[in-house]
């Protein structure tokens, strides 16, 4: 191969030509191991969302291009939006997805120039909004229908199946989809729709994975874990608080509960938390009178879930998820600030070092969880602690900064080397080397208070 001459690399690499991308490893795919995510390359892949339900239906191209170059900055990969949430749904130039709210309709428009900010249609800027994520090694996790459209319009079976099957046909090469099914859905509720969609996206469009968004505290292995065209579990354990959970699982804020309970069936598939509690959102969702979840919040749970064995996790901030704008009169759950403003907020700037600290060991991708680790007690709700098990590597997770006690042993090696990884800032300190036997209570840094949390990270001293 002749070498590139200087002006000319340079040239390439601004263009983002040498730049290896997550489309040149092949399709996604679930592991060997049931439980994780991998490229067709074997490249493990750790699913890092943020949720931008509306970006389709309200954001130019400028603000798209925008919002992506963010998010890939802040170490996301996947975004979750929703192509078609109102049967009436326009793109952010007036141009309406259906012809005359049908959904066995996509309005189209041939020939019109899909450049052409004044011609272009609702399924040009679509294409748009995939391109643009691929150009950013973003994923779109798409949800075609959303629940409450499907009940209420009501839209028929086979509806759904004319509407999915010309979309898994227009996108079935993509390489950046992933399907969500369903739209904050209880399964056992328009099942014939759900079941035709999945069906259909798996028959037509077989190389994207697809899973199931659901409804508050409900997880979509209740439905369909033995459903051929499920991929994977997600869960939704958003946005009440322990005294608030009234209905679902009652698994409070204990979303690694979901976790747990998803591993444990047959057959085994991934799962992930598609929709915690989000940053700046009223406790409960609708009582603007409550307090507001925080990014403390937001880590604790992403820690909790993929600590208990989650496959990754998926962010949301309040205004980000419904992309509130300035021309809106009113946001929904009691937003406070517009869309671009809060892309900054804290959780979205500490999401990034679980997967940092996950990547930097090897073999992340077969961890376990490992509660017998512990050597005290376990710990209730925001007192628990989790913990997670590599080949050479143990971490724990506190949200408090709670003293733990640990019995060593459990990773290879004569010794361990002993570190605290903050997650606010994603630094890590030495604590030191140990015998890598019998028991040793660990005592994070700072004062016990919510929000104070830490990771204690064992490595067994040979691995490097």
């Amino acid at each position: 191969m002749k070498k590139l001459r200087l002006p000319i690399l340079l040239a390439a690499l601004a263009a983002g030509l040498l730049a290896e991308s997550p489309w040149q490893k092949g399709d996604l795919r679930v592991a060997s191991n049931g439980r994780s995510f991998e490229q067709a390359d074997g490249t493990p892949f750790y699913w890092l969302g943020d949720t931008g339900w509306l970006i389709t239906q309200k954001l130019n191209r400028d603000e798209i291009r925008h919002y992506f170059e963010d998010r890939k900055a802040k170490g996301f990969n996947v975004i979750q939006c929703c192509v078609v949430q109102f049967l009436q749904d326009k793109s952010f130039n007036g141009a309406a997805a259906l012809v005359g709210g049908d959904l066995s309709k996509p309005a189209l428009t041939p020939g019109a120039d899909p450049a052409d900010p004044v011609q272009y249609d609702y399924w040009d800027h679509v294409d748009y909004v995939l391109k643009t994520a691929a150009d950013n090694g973003l994923y779109l996790a798409i949800a075609p229908l959303w629940s409450h459209t499907v009940r209420r319009a009501p839209v028929t079976a086979e509806q759904a199946k004319t509407y999915i099957a010309w979309l898994a046909e227009r996108y079935k090469d993509r390489p950046n989809i992933i399907w969500l099914n369903g739209g904050s859905a209880r399964g056992n509720q328009d099942g014939p729709v759900w079941q035709v969609a999945g069906e259909t996206l798996k028959r037509i469009a077989p190389r994207q994975l697809i899973g199931f968004h659901t409804f508050g505290r409900t997880q979509s292995s209740t439905w369909y874990q033995d459903a051929a065209w499920l991929d994977f579990n997600t869960f939704t354990s958003g946005h009440r608080r322990y005294d608030q959970d009234v209905d679902g699982k009652k698994f409070g804020e204990d979303n690694w509960r979901y976790v747990q309970d998803d591993l444990s069936k047959t057959p085994r598939k991934p799962t992930l938390d598609a929709e915690p509690s989000y940053e700046n959102t009223p406790q409960g969702l609708h009582d603007h009178k409550q307090p507001y979840w925080t990014g403390d919040d937001a880590r604790r749970y992403a820690y909790w879930s993929v600590f208990a064995g989650a496959a990754g996790h998926t962010y949301g901030e309040n205004s980000v998820r419904q992309v509130y704008l300035p021309t809106e009169a009113k946001p929904a759950s009691g937003a406070k600030g517009f869309f671009a403003e809060r892309l900054d907020a804290p959780g979205a700037r500490a999401i990034k070092h679980l997967s940092k600290l996950l990547h930097a060991r090897k073999g992340f991708q077969d961890r376990v969880a490992d509660q017998t680790s512990l050597a005290g007690e376990e710990g209730e709700k925001y007192e628990r602690v989790l913990v997670t098990k590599g080949k050479d590597f143990l971490m724990a997770y506190t949200y408090t900064g709670r003293e733990f006690s640990l019995a060593l042993g459990r990773i290879p090696g004569k010794q361990v080397e002993a570190s605290w990884f903050n997650p606010r800032t994603g630094e890590t300190s030495k604590l030191g080397t140990f015998a890598n036997e019998g028991t040793r209570s660990f005592n994070p840094p700072g004062e016990k208070a919510d929000g104070n949390d830490w990771v204690l990270v064992l490595d067994g001293a040979s691995s490097g």
